[in-house]
């Protein structure tokens, strides 16, 4: 029997304010996992895409004008299949020693939005959806692995964010 493909797949951002230049000797154990991280991810079970540069990762790619963010971007099967891979392995270690390398974050720096079946978002898109979050809190148009919404009513991505929210979340 064959299971068919979903007609959606899970968008995520998250960005982080760095503490240092990333050439710096502060950072040099997060530089040097970002390819062992990223060849993790791109191994994952339910990994899709992950936003990258000519570097092979997304350190250089610019988001919301602040040359002291980075963004990681990725689009994943479900979110099960994106919370095994945060909370296991390299990436985990890393995410345990995120307050060596980036700054605290006052406010949302991660949000999660469901995509049709093969688009890729753009970070024009990830920053939208990310400020939706930051004012509004988690609605089907962007949300957090705590606070979810199902894939059946995914916002579409052109039009902009909707005026009204729409169901509450499924908590995790």
């Amino acid at each position: 029997m064959t299971i068919p493909a979903s007609v959606h797949e899970l968008a995520q951002v998250n960005i982080a304010r760095l503490n240092a230049p990333l050439d710096s000797p502060q950072l040099k154990d997060f530089v040097d996992a970002l390819d062992p991280v990223n060849a993790d991810a791109d191994a994952a079970d339910g990994f899709v895409w992950r936003l990258k540069s000519d570097s092979g990762n997304a350190t250089d790619v610019a988001v919301f004008g602040d040359a002291w963010l980075i963004v990681n971007m990725s689009v994943w099967r479900d979110a099960n299949a994106l919370t095994a891979y945060m909370y296991r392995g390299r990436h985990r270690e890393m995410l345990a020693r995120r307050r060596e390398f980036f700054e605290r974050p006052t406010e949302a720096v991660t949000a999660l939005w469901w995509v049709p079946a093969g688009h890729r978002p753009t970070v024009a898109e990830a920053e939208e959806r990310l400020l939706h979050l930051r004012d509004h809190g988690p609605t089907e148009y962007a949300f957090t692995l705590r606070a979810t919404f199902p894939p059946r009513r995914a916002v579409p991505v052109t039009g902009g964010a909707p005026e009204q929210p729409g169901d509450q979340p499924v908590g995790r």
